[in-house]
């Protein structure tokens, strides 16, 4: 149960306004109530299912503020570049998207397990601290992968004429600015993975109609060759550094 209410805050944390928890100073779970004749009742209070509401935001916040976006368009972009319509399959692309994100998210998600989970389960610290803890964190990691125009951008769209610091930001403007930011990385990333095997789509194409093979798919044909190169150069192991070093890695 207190991992649950503990995601669901973190949820709430970064879906909603810093200030929306100010006057909070707790969460309770369970109403205890004593009747006239000595006995107890208990009442699960509305927190519980927003709680277990605020569970179903899992899947936007693990893709929206990690570096899920990023990694799975480049890879959905190179699969397109080889020629491949089906493989490898989208479970495939998922499952290596998913723990490649992992693997780059760890060391912020050891941090928010030191300072903010373990201290909270050995009730150490308050839930709402526990939250701010977990927060600052993935902003930090948000900031550092935000351009500062696309920042601009969405605060000028809402409206705020100067901010102090960038870390004042709210999270209401920092994840469309990220999510627009890690937009237009993987675009470039898969713009420079997609020009070589054009290239060798030009030149197959350019040598059927030199010998005027008409009829024949190009596509057939340079297929075997996009595959061939990508296995020589160790693709997959040259895509994989590059996403993880355009994190900093």
């Amino acid at each position: 149960m207190k991992y649950l209410i503990f995601i669901g805050l973190a949820l709430a944390a970064i879906l909603l306004p810093e200030t929306a928890f100010a006057q909070q100073s707790g969460i309770s779970a369970v109403t205890v109530t004593t009747n006239d004749d000595g006995s107890q009742s208990y009442s699960v209070t509305l927190q519980i299912l927003a709680v277990m509401t605020a569970l179903s935001f899992i899947p936007a916040l693990v893709i929206m503020t990690t570096s899920f976006t990023r990694i799975i368009i480049v890879l959905a972009i190179l699969r397109q570049a080889i020629g491949l319509q089906s493989s490898p399959s989208n479970q495939i692309l998922l499952g290596l998207t998913l723990f490649l994100t992992f693997f780059i998210m760890s060391p912020i998600f050891s941090q928010i397990n030191d300072e903010a989970l373990q201290p909270y389960l050995a009730e150490e610290i308050m839930p709402l601290e526990a939250v701010e803890r977990a927060r600052a964190p993935i902003k930090a990691f948000m900031i550092s992968q935000t351009r500062t125009s696309d920042l601009e951008t969405f605060l000028d769209i809402a409206g705020y004429v100067e901010i102090d610091k960038v870390e004042d930001v709210p999270m209401s403007i920092l994840i469309p600015s990220f999510i627009t930011s890690e937009l237009k990385t993987a675009f470039q990333i898969g713009f420079m993975i997609f020009i070589p095997f054009l290239i060798i789509d030009l030149v197959v194409a350019s040598v059927l109609m030199a010998m005027g093979m008409m009829m024949l798919s190009p596509m057939l044909v340079s297929l075997p060759f996009k595959l061939m190169l990508f296995v020589l150069v160790d693709g997959w192991s040259m895509v994989m550094r590059t996403l993880a070093g355009s994190f900093g890695l």
